[in-house]
C-alpha cells in the first residue's frame, strides 16, 4: 500500500507567508531576521523541530504564531482551551499560512512557560487535572504532558525547562521523544543543552542570521554551557 513505509502523517508539513494576508516586512516582528526567514521562504518542518538562541531573537514569537495559526489559545492548553488574561502576542499569526499533512490529526497542545500558571487555573476552574497550584510547577507541568500525551497531534513547547530541574528535563525528553514515537509533532523553543538534545530533531539556532540548521555539538547553547561548567570563574570574573 502506498505510503505505509513512510510512517505517520504529520499536522504540519510547512510555515509560510499567508498569500492574502502579507505582512509588513518593515514593522515589527517580520523585522526580525528569523521571522522575515520564514516570510520570505518558509519553513519545512519534521516529526520534531528544535530552536535555540539567545532572549530576544524571535524564537517564542515565531512557536507563539505557529501555536495560534494552528488554532492553539495564544496562553496555552489543548485546541479546545478558551483562557485569555492578557493578549501580548504578535499579530504574526494573522500573516502565517500552514500546510497541514493530508488526513493528519487537527488536535494539538500549547505549553507556554509565562503562562502556565493561569492555564493551571483555568484547567482547575474547568476541572482538569485535578489541584494544579498544589503541586510544584514542575510536578504540575510533567503531569499536564504525561495525561495529555495520549493523543497524537501537534505540540508547541515555549521555554519549558522553565519550571523544570534537570531531572525534570530529563523527564519531558522522555515524554516528547515517546510523543514523536507514537507519530504526535513537536516543536520546542529552548535555552536548555539538555531539552535541545530531544532524538532526531532538526535543530535551528535563531539569531541576527535567521535560522541556520546546525548539528547539537556546534550550537552555541551548547558550546557555552560547557565552557561555563569546564571554568565558572572565567564567566564569573566579568560579572559586576
Amino acid at each position: 500500500m502506498p505510503g505505509l513505509l513512510d510512517g505517520p502523517v504529520l499536522p504540519l508539513r510547512e510555515v509560510r507567508a499567508h498569500p492574502e494576508a502579507p505582512a509588513d516586512l518593515s514593522v515589527w516582528p517580520a523585522t526580525l531576521p528569523p521571522v522575515r526567514q520564514v516570510l520570505e521562504g518558509g519553513l519545512v518542518l519534521g516529526a520534531s523541530t528544535v530552536l535555540t538562541g539567545d532572549n530576544g531573537a524571535g524564537k517564542s514569537t515565531l512557536v507563539e504564531a505557529i501555536a495560534a495559526a494552528y488554532g492553539l489559545n495564544p496562553e496555552g492548553g489543548g485546541t479546545g482551551a478558551q483562557h485569555a488574561t492578557r493578549a501580548t502576542e504578535s499579530p504574526l499569526a494573522d500573516h502565517l499560512q500552514l500546510v497541514r499533512g493530508a488526513g493528519a490529526p487537527r488536535s494539538g497542545f500549547f505549553l507556554r512557560a509565562e503562562t502556565m500558571h493561569s492555564l493551571f487555573t483555568y484547567y482547575e476552574e474547568i476541572g482538569v487535572g485535578g489541584m494544579m497550584h498544589e503541586r510544584s510547577h514542575g510536578e504540575s507541568f510533567l503531569e499536564i504532558v504525561a495525561e495529555r500525551s495520549r493523543s497524537r497531534g501537534l505540540w508547541v513547547l515555549d521555554e519549558p525547562e522553565s519550571a523544570l530541574s534537570l531531572p525534570g528535563c530529563l523527564a519531558l525528553l522522555g515524554l516528547l521523544r515517546d510523543l514523536v514515537g507514537t507519530g504526535s509533532q513537536v516543536i520546542l523553543s529552548t535555552h536548555s543543552p539538555v531539552l535541545a538534545a530531544l532524538p532526531g530533531a532538526d535543530l535551528y539556532e535563531v539569531g541576527t542570521w535567521g535560522l541556520r540548521r546546525s548539528d547539537y555539538d556546534d550550537l552555541e547553547l551548547v558550546r557555552t554551557w560547557r565552557s561555563f561548567l569546564d571554568s565558572p570563574q572565567r564567566f564569573l570574573r566579568h560579572v559586576d
